[in-house]
């Protein structure tokens, strides 16, 4: 089945030159959304994504209607891919069931993760001299308001660690330092490790 795709951004703007587009390549079904394509949370698109079965095809009149970010739209076809779904448009003359359509997103991709190798690695340059000269502090420390009852808990036998960590989505040596942290402050000093974390 021929699926067509249409957004614009607002509700004043108008779909109608996108939907007369994907009228003429024989599209069957077409979905219409008035929203941003900042990201992929977008509930006719989901809809749409919920409708379509393996053979179909999507079609938009151009890439940037279906998705303005590169790795959103990478995700989509990923997605679309697995489905067995194949992805049209018109302006770019992509077509993913062919090979030429598949090198292009391929191509895309590549671009995609050498921006972000790059971008990575000028954070870390920019960390290293931030080091240097002093000015990097690194990351907060992860803190609690309840140490003191969650430390209770655990000498009690009530909670173990790994408990704790979990409930509170903390990593166990932030945890560890929390109460070692508390037990300097006064706290009564920690039960032994005897494996009933």
């Amino acid at each position: 089945m021929k699926i067509g795709y249409v957004r614009v951004s607002t509700e004043e703007q108008n779909e109608a030159r996108q939907v007369e587009a994907l009228e003429k390549l024989g599209v069957e079904k077409i979905y219409i959304e008035k929203k941003s394509g900042k990201n992929l949370d977008r509930p006719v698109l989901q809809e749409m994504l919920d409708f379509i079965r393996e053979g179909d095809t999507v079609y938009v009149h151009d890439l940037s209607r279906i998705s303005r970010s590169l790795t959103d739209l990478l995700n989509l076809v990923e997605l679309l891919h697995k489905k067995r779904v194949h992805l049209v448009s018109e302006k770019e003359s992509v077509n993913t069931e062919t090979p030429t359509g598949r090198l292009f997103l391929s191509i895309v991709g590549a671009i995609n993760e050498f921006e972000r190798t790059n971008l990575l690695e000028r954070q870390r340059e920019g960390i290293e001299i931030a080091k240097r000269e002093g000015k990097y502090k690194g990351r907060k420390p992860r803190q609690l308001d309840n140490v003191a009852e969650l430390y209770a808990m655990w000498q009690s036998g009530e909670k173990s660690k790994v408990q704790i960590a979990r409930d509170y989505r903390i990593s166990r040596p932030s945890l560890d330092r929390l109460f070692k942290e508390h037990e300097k402050a006064g706290a009564p000093q920690a039960k032994k490790e005897d494996g009933s974390e």
